[in-house]
Order: C-alpha cells, then structure tokens, then sequence
C-alpha cells in the first residue's frame, strides 16, 4: 500500500535574526538560523500537525487568510517559495 503524500507551499521569510517558514495551505509557521533549517523545522512542524489533526480528528486545511497572507502583505521580503512533499503511513486500529 502506498504512502499518501501530501504537497503543501512553504515560503521563507528573512528576518531581523534569521528566517521564518509559512505553510500557506495549513496556517503552521517555524523558523530558523539558516534558510534550510527554517524549511526542515517547517516540514516537521506540518508532519506534527497532520499527525495531530488525523489523530484528533481535526480539519486539515486551514489556510493562512488572505489580509495575513505574508504573499500579499510583503513579497519583497520573500526569500523562497518551494513544495513541500510529507509522507504518512497511516495506521488503522480497531
């Protein structure tokens, strides 16, 4: 059985002291020293919310609204735009 793979935008943002991460679609944020730690610290921040909302029966989406949306907002300050690509193997219990 395959894996569901779930592909979600993430954006980085340069700030004062390093970077934040937004994904766009799930409204979950991170941050970090570096470019990539920002987007490795996103990606496992959206793996833990999807965990937690599949486990919790919680909706999934839950995009960032449009007035807080950092693309329209302040795209000068945009470093990156990228795909995430999450993989769950999901378990079923009785």
């Amino acid at each position: 059985m395959e894996k569901p793979i779930f592909v979600f935008t993430g954006i980085v943002i340069k700030e004062n002291e390093g970077y934040s991460s937004i994904c766009l679609e799930l409204d979950v944020a991170s941050q970090g020293e570096t470019i990539e730690e920002a987007k490795l610290n996103l990606m496992e921040a959206v793996t833990l919310y999807i965990e937690t909302a599949i486990e919790s029966k919680l909706p999934l989406i839950r995009s960032v609204p449009e007035r807080e949306n950092s693309i329209n907002m302040m795209p000068e300050d945009i470093i990156e735009t990228f795909k995430m690509k999450i993989d769950l193997q999901v378990h079923a219990y009785a």
